[in-house]
């Protein structure tokens, strides 16, 4: 099933989102930490640091809800990016791997469900 059309054939673009609940304890540090080692793990080469925001400042200003509280993150990548999202309430996550550039998709999920210790649902969907 095509989620989308593809009206760019001549241009590779490989897509993952993987989503669930993370079972460690993540702060800005570890989750910068699992983006670099995301990126090795799949053979993905980072051109810089991965860029990682706490949205506990806007909370207390006001600007945020509590219940969306928790760190939103990228990497960018020689051949595209890693995007990712995650709750720190819920534990809940959601990354997007995008690339220009072939990568093993259960690779990326296996590396996910072990180095955010995920011992329940993952899912994962590539487009």
């Amino acid at each position: 099933m095509t989620l989308v059309p593809d009206i760019a054939p001549e241009i590779f673009r490989q897509r993952l989102l993987v989503e669930g609940r993370f079972g460690c304890e993540l702060d800005a540090e570890a989750v910068s930490r699992f983006m670099v080692d995301l990126a090795g793990a799949l053979g993905l080469r980072t051109y810089s640091d991965p860029i990682v925001h706490s949205t506990e400042a806007a909370i207390a200003a006001g600007e945020g809800k509590p219940e969306n509280a928790g760190y939103d993150a990228f990497v960018p990548l020689i051949d595209s990016g890693i995007a990712a999202y995650f709750w720190t309430g819920p534990k809940f996550f959601s990354i997007v791997i995008y690339t220009c550039a072939a990568f093993d998709e259960d690779r990326a999920v296996a590396f996910t469900r072990e180095a955010l210790a995920i011992d329940g649902e993952m899912v994962h969907a590539g487009f």
